[in-house]
């Protein structure tokens, strides 16, 4: 693999911007190779040499031999280096008032010198940055570690309190085993500010032997600043976090929480368990941090070294020694505390188990499955076959021509429509993971999914095709037309097949054993209870997004409603339900039909109330206008009346121009005329502009679907449940096609914010006003 597709490969998606644009850089060497070749002769033979070597010489390793009485000395031979050097790199105050570094080429006069001048100066520039973004990010993970001691303090204080709550005695060396993860705080802005103006190694060691005094100093409780041990809880705080209905019922109430700290065991496996998970997230962002780093200082290696091979010259030394001596080459601040990180979480959270505790910070990565790809082809060749033989069966049997038919599509239908429903999304949802992770949309992250859980579309399209042949297997062991002649109806065990498929599905989805991925069924289960729940858990994208999904599955709601009905109030021994006569079902039919919007409607008023943010006013009243055509369009399918039909009209066009024009302005970012990229964004992913205003008709069109309930469109070749079917499937494609752009921009938003790490409280709270005063 070439560098440039490793590089990209390995670097963080959303600090892209940030690493060095080592395929620009290419594109200026190419243009000085260019120059080069058409200009600029090559040598006829290699620096130093005055005659051609024979071949004997080449391969003998007389080449280059010292001669021993060379009257030329070490010292001449370094000053003649130094004088061929044709760049010199210096420390300088940029304009806008920061420290970086500028190089000077020296041969700026020769023949396309011109080109070389331009390349030095966008390495500097992309350097400059690199540095920038380094030292902003190693300031804010020192600020991180500085507060992570603060919490172990608490925590080891808070453990003593529960296992002796009597002695107030207190271990000193139990206290200081973090090695104090942020030591390096007190001595960070020097260590700043000198490597970049000196640039020696010398002094970042000088502020390591420092950081080891302040350590000692601290261990044997020298430490002025240090609170006594048990005092810190006397200005520790539980943090009081809304994410259960009881707490929100308390916040809307203006209940005054109980932030107290109580010392149980409960409580502390509880401060435990969310600390771990601090830990956990701040070591990755360590170990992305120095991957930073690593990549970046390679890089710059890596063109320089084609920068020699272009133009012959030797300036890759000079330039590595500046890279080495600034503070992106020269600081250890990260490694440092990534040790600290470990000692402190294998002691604390592990039981002094070196081995499960550097399991747990470092989990690995999910690795592809050969049985997965081999079970997939399986599944996929056995719901080929049996959909094959449902068509010959079906036109063998001549099964649509019989009386039954009728009967059936009005029954049987209905309910085996909802695992064609739930298969089409689980495919839709397949095929976006593969563009997502095509072009590099780190969904995982968006999603806050746990690291090395998230389902590949491989391990997708084997559920969904899983599924695909239970359905289908159900269809035909149950494709009979006629009823029993010699007991009058149907076979009870095959008309009972549809109720124990969806029972099926419910028994794998609750499963508590850690198969059939478990932690990816939980974490779905806690989002649909969260959707539920609405308004009264705190709303995250992984919520919306879901409850933006059951909005396209209104038709598959319906179906539940049906098996409900169908299977307690009809006779399903021989295919006969009086559902669309009973007024219960009739009136829950409009309610089915609203509670996925609904829920969404909870949601933004939700983060309205709590972000103040009046843009999800506005979500919440497409919502709400969407709830109001879906009803009326119900009422005029049961009462075919004008007056209905008007304002089903009217209602249902207002839904639609609003949810389009949210869909592509607001989810998609799309329709902006100032844009560089007129109509699209300033940043596109898919390079192909067309592909965004074919997905802008496309969604448009798909969006008018709900046309054929109002204009009464009948196929003589289709049944009409068969035509709600196929409308209900388009809305899951256009569904599906949404969630890619959908994603696209959150993830162009979070790159624009270089948002990589999602935000885990922390557990305790220091009241800051407490600490000023003593200070």
């Amino acid at each position: 693999m070439k560098f440039g597709k490793e590089l990209r490969s390995q670097m963080v998606p959303e600090w892209e911007g940030a690493y060095v644009n080592y395929e620009y850089l290419k594109t200026l060497l190419k243009d000085i190779q260019h120059y080069r070749q058409l200009h600029v002769p090559p040598p006829p033979n290699p620096p130093g040499l005055t005659r051609r070597l024979s071949l004997y010489r080449n391969f003998s390793g007389l080449t280059g031999l010292k001669v021993p009485n060379s009257p030329t000395t070490s010292t001449d031979r370094t000053d003649q280096d130094i004088e061929r050097q044709p760049i010199l790199v210096n420390a300088v105050k940029r304009p806008n008032g920061e420290d970086g570094f500028e190089t000077t080429f020296l041969a700026d006069r020769e023949d396309g010198g011109e080109y070389e001048l331009v390349f030095f100066r966008r390495l500097d520039d992309e350097f400059n940055k690199v540095v920038k973004f380094y030292k902003g990010k190693v300031e804010e993970v020192l600020k991180e570690a500085d507060e992570l001691n603060r919490q172990m303090d608490a925590l080891i204080a808070f453990r003593i309190k529960v296992d002796d709550p009597e002695h107030s005695w207190f271990e000193t060396s139990a206290a200081v085993d973090m090695n104090q993860l942020a030591s390096a705080a007190a001595t960070s802005a020097a260590v700043l500010s000198t490597s970049l103006s000196s640039g020696k190694k010398s002094e970042s060691k000088r502020s390591g032997d420092h950081m080891e005094i302040i350590d000692e100093d601290r261990s044997n409780g020298r430490s002025n600043n240090r609170p006594a041990p048990l005092e810190i809880l006397d200005r520790v705080k539980i943090n009081s976090s809304v994410d259960t209905p009881l707490s929100t019922i308390k916040v809307v109430l203006q209940v005054p929480s109980q932030n107290e700290l109580k010392f149980s065991n409960d409580n502390l496996q509880k401060v435990e368990g969310q600390l771990r998970t601090v830990f956990i997230e701040f070591y990755y962002k360590l170990k992305l941090l120095r991957s930073y780093s690593f990549l970046n200082t390679l890089a710059i290696s890596k063109i320089m070294k084609k920068y020699d091979k272009i133009t012959s010259r030797s300036a890759s030394r000079s330039y590595m020694r500046m890279v080495d001596n600034s503070y992106l080459g020269s600081s250890d601040e990260v490694r440092r505390i990534m040790d600290r990180v470990e000692i402190s979480f294998i002691k604390h959270f592990a039981n002094s188990n070196r081995k499960k505790g550097l399991k747990a910070l470092k989990p690995k990565t999910k690795k592809q499955k050969h049985g997965v790809s081999a079970s997939l082809g399986f599944f996929v060749g056995f719901t080929a076959a049996l959909i094959l033989a449902l068509i010959l069966i079906i036109r063998s049997r001549q099964i649509i021509e019989k009386e039954g038919s009728k009967k059936y599509m009005e029954t049987m239908f209905p309910l085996y429509s909802l695992f064609a429903f739930i298969v089409l999304h689980m495919l839709m949802y397949a095929a976006n993971i593969y563009f997502w992770r095509r072009y590099r949309i780190n969904y995982s992250f968006i999603f806050g999914f746990k690291v090395g859980t998230a389902l590949g579309y491989r391990e997708v399209l084997l559920l969904s095709f899983g599924l695909a042949v239970l359905a289908l297997g159900s269809v035909l062991a149950n494709l009979d037309m006629e009823m029993d002649p010699k007991t009058g109806d149907y076979k009870a065990l095959t008309e009972l097949l549809p109720a124990g498929l969806v029972v099926l599905v419910i028994a794998i989805m609750i499963c508590p054993f850690n198969i059939i991925y478990r932690s990816s069924r939980y974490f779905l289960l806690t989002c649909i209870f969260h959707c539920v729940c609405a308004p009264l858990y705190k709303v995250l994208l992984a919520d919306f997004f879901l409850a933006d999904q059951f909005t396209s599955q209104v038709q598959a709601f319906r179906s539940i409603e049906f098996y409900i009905c169908y299977y307690t109030s009809g006779n399903y021994r021989v295919r006969e339900n009086n559902c669309k006569s009973n007024d219960v079902y009739n009136t829950f039919n409009f309610i089915v039909a609203g509670i996925p919007y609904w829920w969404r409607l909870l949601q933004c008023l939700r983060r309205l109330f709590e972000e103040k943010d009046a843009m999800q006013g506005w979500n919440g009243m497409k919502y709400f206008a969407t709830i109001v055509a879906v009803t009326t369009r119900t009422a005029y399918t049961r009462n075919n009346s004008t007056e209905w039909k008007v304002i089903a009209w009217i209602s249902s066009g207002v839904a639609a121009a609003f949810s389009t024009y949210w869909d592509l302005v607001h989810d998609w970012g799309l329709l902006n005329r100032k844009s560089k990229n007129r109509w699209l964004r300033d940043k596109l992913i898919i390079p192909h502009h067309s592909v965004y205003f074919g997905v802008m008709g496309f969604n448009v069109l798909l969006r008018l679907a709900w046309l054929q309930t109002l204009l009464d469109l009948n196929f003589s070749f289709l049944h009409k449940e068969s035509l709600v079917t196929i409308m209900a499937s388009l809305e899951i494609i256009r569904r599906g096609v949404w969630n890619f752009f959908r994603l696209e921009n959150e993830h162009l938003n979070n790159v624009g914010k270089f948002r990589a790490f999602k935000s885990v409280p922390l557990p305790f709270n220091y009241d800051e006003a407490e600490e000023e005063d003593e200070n």
